[in-house]
């Protein structure tokens, strides 16, 4: 069973996933993270423990081992860095009129790098033409410059926040790769199909509608839809509603009239075992409550 830490580089920010090797770490301690452009200062937020082989935690990146004090200030000597840049960008877009907006900053020293880099992260809603601030800016900072537009969800990756459901961004915790989401996924959870009601921090559909469309597809592919008759506890009914988070329907009985909630399952099987009599009879079918020949 291997075993697995997590790591970040900036307090409530995207979680990185390492393997601590034979070392032990605590929760705060500050650690390097191995990187394309060297070892990098990140806190541990999730100590090392032992997971499953089935949990997908196969081939992490090695902890390089405890920050040393030179380490630390270099860390804090490039937050300095990335915190002046920002400030200078900001300015000087400013003073061109430019419709950009800073959403983050990299740097890389010449001790990481083959020179000193400053990478300026950016939003703007069409191409920008930026050739004249790139010139300003390396001189202001006395480095290279490299400016890059970003699109919308990887502006909320890297600015991070608060999602509507009061908890941070899945996109700038643990969220590695984006995937499509459509209305259609809105639309299968009985969602409004309002963008404002189900569009995230960057102005696109949730993510979160993702991941739990296939226990609403599987929902549907396995429960009586809304308007079938079904047969609970030796009574007729019709499904009147769903509730796939307590995998449950909602059921209006045919004699009482009232509405009870059955389990998915219990309303499957009885199902399945009230067609299983025969299809010579009205009754022995699922039929819904729209169907002329019931």
């Amino acid at each position: 069973m291997p075993r697995v830490m997590a790591v970040s580089f900036e307090r409530y920010g995207r979680l990185h996933y390492l393997d601590p090797g034979e070392q032990t770490y605590a929760v705060g301690d500050r650690v390097l993270v191995p990187t394309e452009a060297g070892p990098e200062v990140a806190e541990c937020v999730w100590a090392p423990e032992w997971v499953s082989d089935d949990d997908g935690f196969v081939g992490l990146p090695l902890c390089a081992g405890r920050a040393g004090e030179a380490d630390l200030e270099r860390d804090a000597d490039h937050r300095r860095r990335r915190a002046e840049a920002k400030l200078v960008a900001r300015r000087l877009i400013k003073r061109h009129g430019l419709a950009m907006k800073i959403v983050g900053i990299d740097y890389l020293d010449p001790a990481t790098a083959p020179e000193q880099l400053v990478v300026v992260y950016f939003t703007a809603p069409h191409r920008v033409d930026f050739r004249a601030l790139v010139g300003e800016l390396a001189r202001s900072l006395d480095s290279r410059v490299d400016l890059r537009q970003v699109g919308s969800r990887d502006a909320a990756r890297l600015t991070g926040g608060i999602g509507s459901c009061g908890r941070d961004l899945c996109c700038a915790t643990f969220l590695k790769d984006f995937e499509p989401v459509t209305l259609r996924m809105a639309k299968a959870q009985d969602l409004p199909p309002n963008p404002l009601k189900i569009s995230g921090a960057c102005g696109r559909l949730l993510c979160c509608l993702k991941y739990e469309h296939p226990l609403y597809a599987e929902f549907a592919r396995e429960a009586p839809a809304v308007g079938a008759r079904v047969e609970v506890d030796g009574e007729e009914g019709t499904v009147v509603a769903h509730q796939v988070p307590a995998d449950a329907v909602l059921v209006r009985m045919k004699d009482s009239g009232a509405v009870s909630r059955c389990s998915r399952a219990s309303v499957c099987g009885s199902r399945q075992a009230y067609e299983g009599r025969g299809t010579t009879g009205r009754r022995g079918r699922t039929q819904r409550a729209d169907d002329p020949t019931a």
